[in-house]
């Protein structure tokens, strides 16, 4: 039965994000709006729904923490890891000029939650401020999103087809994903994997698995605007919705370990995508492999 879930789970993954890519494309064509866009806001909030949950349920159980490490294990897994493969899979080549100020968001939220960490609490004004950068991010990016592109995906279905796809495929995803970790990590047991292995493994990557799916079939489909979008629109969302939203909920208060140890992990990622995108137009496969490599080196040394 293990087996059949875990089956059954990576199926979900794909059709759940085949949907999403399909249904995603056609919303920012009706709309006008560059697949990019749609891929840092529907597609990569929308593929943070595990991260919000859990983070959400650990605020509420009194346990703030956990959310702070599943946030960052999950920007640097998103980063090092699920852009990695996609480029290895498919180059993500992009202009520059349509990554610059996403990526920036990307760096200004990755400093603005590392200097709340320093003093080890992450206030409910801190989540205000957070809650606020988002606004200010997604006022921007919809403010400057507009593109002549011609309604022709899907032909002449309605647009409630296209958001029909996105959201069911959102969904299909999440339970995919739940499917994928809970029998993964029955079957890692079953193999006599220690807890710690499957932690640091399985479950780490899990909540990460939404955004994998999503960038692959879109690195597949040459929807590379997407691919990168969903990433740094998740690593965005990540930190100024979910621990703006867990730290309004119960404010935080986090071990010394996240400013000293994990916030530079955190940084070397988005610092090193920003890098290798300016430097190389994009992602090509040998940066691929120098970000798979790095996340190698990130979980053999924690």
């Amino acid at each position: 039965m293990t087996y059949l879930l875990f089956a059954l789970g990576l199926v979900a993954l794909f059709f759940g994000g085949e949907a999403l890519v399909r249904g995603a494309t056609a919303i920012a064509r009706h709309f006008r709006l560059s697949p990019m866009v749609i891929g840092l806001t529907i597609v990569g909030f929308g593929t943070s729904a595990p991260e919000m949950l859990v983070s959400v349920q650990a605020a509420l159980a009194g346990q703030p923490a956990i959310a702070i490490g599943n946030v960052l294990g999950s920007n640097i897994a998103n980063i090092l890891l699920i852009l990695g493969i996609s480029a290895v899979v498919a180059p993500l080549i992009i202009p520059v000029k349509k990554l610059w100020r996403d990526l920036g968001f990307m760096l200004l939220a990755t400093a603005t939650i590392w200097i709340m960490l320093l003093d080890g609490n992450v206030t409910r004004l801190d989540g205000l401020l957070l809650i606020a950068g988002l606004i200010v991010f997604l006022v921007t990016a919809f403010m400057t999103s507009k593109v002549e592109t011609p309604d022709v995906e899907l032909g002449d279905s309605p647009q409630w087809k296209a958001w029909a796809m996105t959201l069911g495929g959102l969904v299909v995803l999440v339970i995919g994903a739940r499917l994928l970790v809970d029998s993964a990590t029955e079957l890692a047991r079953a193999f006599g994997i220690s807890e710690a292995v499957i932690g640091l493994t399985i479950v780490a990557v899990g909540t990460s698995l939404p955004e994998l799916a999503t960038s692959l079939i879109a690195a597949i489909r040459k929807q590379t605007e997407i691919a990168v979008g969903n990433i740094v629109g998740s690593n965005i969302f990540n930190i100024f919705g979910i621990l703006g939203t867990t730290a309004l909920i119960h404010p935080i208060v986090a071990d010394p370990r996240f400013a000293s140890i994990d916030m530079i992990w955190v940084t070397i990622a988005a610092v090193g995508l920003s890098v290798l995108a300016f430097v190389l137009g994009g992602l090509p496969r040998i940066a691929g492999i120098v970000l798979m490599a790095t996340y190698a080196g990130y979980v053999a040394l924690i």
